[in-house]
């Protein structure tokens, strides 16, 4: 490929910005900020707490919780803190800032911040989890109020709100397929549970950390869940199928009700991961297709923020046979008074999966997330969704050295899992090479799919937030990067220059003596300090 003609008094960097789709001249801010424990000095105060009240009488704690000495906080005034945090803050790639496509499977969409004013509204932000259940009657009332517009979207009987993010959602659905088949006498014989592997890796992984073997199923030649190999692993032991649909490659599955009658006729029961569920709001439901349970996550689907992987939300949602097994407790009207109660008297409960009673900042979030957009507002998230990824796809097949593996040639529902196979093998580059080099033009991709069931693999997810210009920009941007690859492989290999990442060794990732996962163990074992 040959670089357009640039003229000699305009910088290539300006001249690539002068066209339509433009690329940014982007350069982050870097502070090189301190760890905070590592700023102030003694004495400093940003608050002056006052003495406390002496008619309140003093905490009854433990002599064995108690402290021998103070803990070891920063002590800041107040501009340090703020100047602290606002470096930080620039040297962030968020949701809010870029065209956050890259994130793969994560359904990174605009959190309406108008929501965010509902959840720090004193009457949530101050509430406390061990108030009594008369005084917080508008929270149970909008708990109860989600939990009845996820079972209209999802089809199912009852809805629990307490996992705390999509796979304690998972674990907390397997941990209720283990209590239904413990409550039948069957749950010795029933020790295997069927996936996908282009399912969401969380569904192998609870199955596993809750005791079963796992069974994962590849795709066939047109990219669906091989259909032969499930009727081959279904059978006497088999406990459950954990699904995603459509998977993370973005093909739907269209034999979905096959494959839950083929498990139900060995006797399992089908939990339909609903993390994909962005692009099918409105137009397909769990229930429909025959599942017993399914989850959602909300941090996902329904817009309230990852934050930076917490806090998240998890929704379980079952059908009437399994609701006894749902976590305790569960938020029950009574139609008599018009109030809410909490329900702990179940005996068959998996218990609790999480403190009190779920993320209940982002349950606020995502129930007014959907009281705003109403069925129809769903809907068209969802078809806007699906619109944009199919226009992305259509504009990334153009660049070299990119691929689209499996069912060549069809659209695919909310996200495309690529491959830079090719141009892995003209320039040696890899795909995290190619997002690294992203991040200089303000935006990035990661892979996070191990292994690499699909070689050198690129996961781009829209969602229903971004615009044609977004999404133009974003192309461009991949095309670029592509060029660059073939032209100046070594801008990409040393990538990023214009940002505040770095690259991480992957063999520290290995090695626990290098971890240091707090600030006594950062001084330790980066520090060298002896241990006091």
């Amino acid at each position: 490929m040959t670089a357009p003609h640039t003229p000699a008094s305009v910088s290539p960097d300006r001249a690539r910005i002068a066209g339509k789709p433009r690329l940014r001249r982007f350069r982050q801010a870097s502070w090189d900020e301190e760890l905070i424990f590592e700023l102030g000095s003694p004495g400093e105060r940003g608050v002056l707490v006052p003495a406390p009240d002496p008619s309140v009488p003093a905490a009854e704690v433990p002599a064995v919780l108690r402290r021998a000495e103070p803990p070891a906080l920063p002590e800041m005034s107040q501009q340090q803190v703020l100047r602290h945090y606002l470096r930080l803050s620039q040297e962030n790639l968020g949701a809010d800032l870029n065209i956050d496509v890259g994130q793969g499977t994560c359904t990174m969409k605009y959190s309406p911040k108008v929501n965010d004013q509902f959840a720090r509204d004193p009457r949530i932000a101050a509430l406390h989890p061990l108030q009594d259940e008369d005084t917080v009657q508008g929270v149970l009332g909008i708990i109860h109020g989600l939990e009845q517009l996820l079972k209209e979207i999802s089809g199912m009987d009852r809805v629990s709100l307490q996992p705390g993010a999509g796979s304690a959602a998972i674990y907390t659905n397997v941990a209720m397929i283990r209590a239904y088949f413990a409550a039948r006498g069957e749950l010795e014989q029933r020790d295997e549970i069927i996936t996908t592997i282009f399912s969401h890796p969380s569904n192998a992984a609870c199955a596993k950390t809750a005791g079963f073997k796992v069974i994962t199923l590849h795709p066939d030649a047109d990219g669906y869940p091989d259909i032969e190999a499930l009727r081959a692993a279904a059978g006497p032991r088999t406990a459950a199928l954990l699904i995603t649909n459509p998977e993370d490659t973005g093909i739907y599955n269209p034999r979905i009700e096959e494959f839950v009658r083929i498990v139900h006729e060995a006797g399992g029961l089908c939990s339909y991961d609903q993390a994909n569920a962005n692009g099918i709001l409105g137009i397909t439901r769990a229930r429909d297709a025959g599942f017993d349970l399914c989850h959602f996550n909300l941090h996902k689907t329904f817009s309230t923020p990852h934050a930076c992987g917490g806090p998240a939300a998890g929704a379980c949602a079952v059908t009437e046979e399994l609701a006894p097994y749902l976590p305790r407790p569960t938020v029950e009207p009574d139609p008599g008074t018009g109030r809410y109660r909490l329900d702990d008297d179940r005996p068959e409960s998996v218990g609790k999966m999480r403190p009190f009673h779920g993320v209940v900042p982002n349950l606020v979030r995502a129930y007014a997330w959907i009281m705003s957009l109403g069925a129809p507002g769903l809907r068209a998230a969802a078809e806007t969704a699906v619109l944009n990824n199919n226009y992305l796809l259509h504009k990334v097949r153009q660049i070299p050295g990119v691929s689209v593996p499996y069912a060549a040639g069809r659209p695919r529902v909310e996200q495309v899992r690529y491959s830079w196979e090719k141009l892995h093998e003209d320039t040696g580059l890899h795909s995290e090479d190619l997002g690294l080099r992203a991040a200089d033009f303000g935006t990035h991709y990661w892979t996070s799919h191990h292994p690499y069931v699909v070689p050198e693999p690129m996961t781009l997810e829209p969602t229903e937030s971004y615009t044609r210009a977004d999404l133009d920009e974003y192309a461009a941007i991949l095309s670029e990067v592509a060029r660059e690859a073939y032209e100046d492989p070594e801008t990409v290999r040393t990538a990023p220059h214009r940002s505040t990442i770095h690259r991480v060794r992957p063999e520290a990732l290995d090695d626990p003596a290098v971890w240091a996962v707090s600030w006594r163990a950062y001084r330790r074992k980066v520090l060298g300090e002896a241990e006091r």
